[in-house]
């Protein structure tokens, strides 16, 4: 620009700077001595002025052009719109069957009074873990000692009678073969040493009973699990016809989820089964976050006629407690893997009124609108059976920003984590 307008302006300036006069004429600057006609002074400031405005019109060309040029390379630099892109790639897909289903512990017992009488003291905290034997309360255990001592007295008394009646029947039983005794009295020391036996036996039974009685006071924690709210407090009367206990013990590790799936998917689980234990992946009831990891454990022997569905319950191990009794859950049956199967990230699939598409970047680092056929999605990936080929560049974010032909600015996720820390720099 700046050597245009000097050229122009050295040629301004020679034309104003031409020699006048009054009558004048301009001499013509040949250089063969030649001499021209002489025009008026009018005609040279014309010329002058006409000069003067081809050079500003010049110039004005010039400055509008490149002003446009720049204006256009600006323009499409800014065009250029910045979207997060994924590939798409050949991968091993495991095939999935969602279902929502209730965590069931695999053992609950209701822990309740097996005699009459106060509870005495209770030996357990609310929410505590116990271990099967632990001691959780204890009824009076009194009058049940009493109970076992005065079964203990009766057999004692009955045995020394028993011992008696023996020692009568063996010296009757002597006397017999001399004559010296009637056989119907050696007969009836028989039947009272049977007696005595059989009272010995009844005294026996009765201590039985008076010890099971008294250890029936002691309740303790029937199972391994976790003790939930106390429901009776100490001091309270309790009876065996209570329809409430004292506490409830419920089993957490391992512990099962009750979930079911459609008769139309059950031939395939069956299948499957019978090779491997299939494994169960148990989320939040949203599906966002996992929870644990279990094992299909039983398939129900029948369908439910009402709702088409299978139950089934898969076992966790549940060692962080994750899984908590009563919860709904969502639940993942895997129940085979597919192999080199086309997948897409699943954020780059879009649903219109035609169907899914996806945004492919071209070569040109322009858009394209691609329908396509989507399968299942696991794990972050759906599978795709039409519409793309491995290698594939995929938008996966800012999709909101583009329309098919728009020029875009790809960038990965490694890309944007590697910027972002400049960016915070700054």
């Amino acid at each position: 620009m700046k050597p245009i307008l000097g050229d122009a302006c050295g040629v301004l300036a020679s034309f104003c700077c031409l020699p006048r006069s009054t009558g004048g004429w301009v001499n013509d600057v040949a250089g063969h001595g030649a001499r021209a006609p002489r025009l008026p002074v009018s005609g040279g400031r014309a010329i002058r002025l006409g000069v003067l405005a081809l050079v500003l019109l010049a110039g004005s060309v010039y400055f509008f052009a490149a002003h446009t040029r720049a204006a256009a390379t600006k323009s499409s630099a800014a065009a250029a719109v910045p979207v997060l892109v994924g590939k798409v790639a050949k991968r091993d897909l495991p095939v999935a069957l969602t279902s929502i289903g209730t965590v069931q512990p695999l053992s609950v017992v209701e822990v309740k009074a097996r005699v009459d009488g106060q509870l005495q003291r209770v030996a357990f905290t609310e929410g505590q873990d116990v271990h099967a034997g632990d001691l959780l309360a204890e009824i009076d255990p009194r009058p049940f000692r009493a109970q076992f001592a005065q079964a203990a007295a009766a057999r004692a008394k009955d045995a020394a009678q028993l011992a008696n009646a023996k020692a009568d029947y063996a010296r009757f039983a002597s006397l017999i073969d001399t004559g010296g005794i009637a056989k119907q009295t050696v007969d009836a020391a028989a039947a009272q040493v049977a007696s005595l036996e059989a009272a010995l036996q009844s005294d026996q039974a009765a201590i039985d009973t008076a010890k099971l009685q008294l250890e029936f006071t002691r309740l303790v924690a029937p199972i391994d699990g976790r003790v939930g709210l106390r429901l009776v407090n100490a001091g309270s009367i309790v009876h065996i016809s209570d329809p409430t206990g004292v506490v409830t013990v419920t089993q957490m590790q391992p512990i099962s989820v009750i979930f079911s799936l459609p008769q139309d998917e059950l031939a395939a689980v069956l299948a499957n089964a019978s090779k491997s234990k299939l494994r169960v992946i148990a989320y939040t009831r949203d599906g966002t976050r996992s929870l644990a990891e279990g094992v299909l454990s039983v398939i129900d022997s029948q369908v439910d006629p009402t709702n088409g569905q299978a139950r089934m319950r898969a076992i966790f191990a549940n060692p962080e407690r994750a899984l908590w009794p009563g919860s709904l859950v969502s639940t993942r049956l895997l129940v085979r893997i597919d192999h080199a199967v086309t997948v897409v990230p699943a954020q780059a699939v879009m649903r219109g009124q035609n169907g899914e598409y996806v945004y492919v970047v071209k070569p040109d680092n322009t858009v394209e609108l691609r329908p396509l056929a989507p399968g299942a999605s696991v794990d972050g990936y759906t599978a795709v059976h039409s519409g793309v080929t491995a290698g594939e560049v995929v938008v996966i974010d800012g999709q909101a920003r583009i329309a098919p032909g728009t020029r875009v600015d790809a960038k990965t996720d490694a890309d944007a984590a590697r910027a972002a820390p400049q960016e915070d720099g700054a």
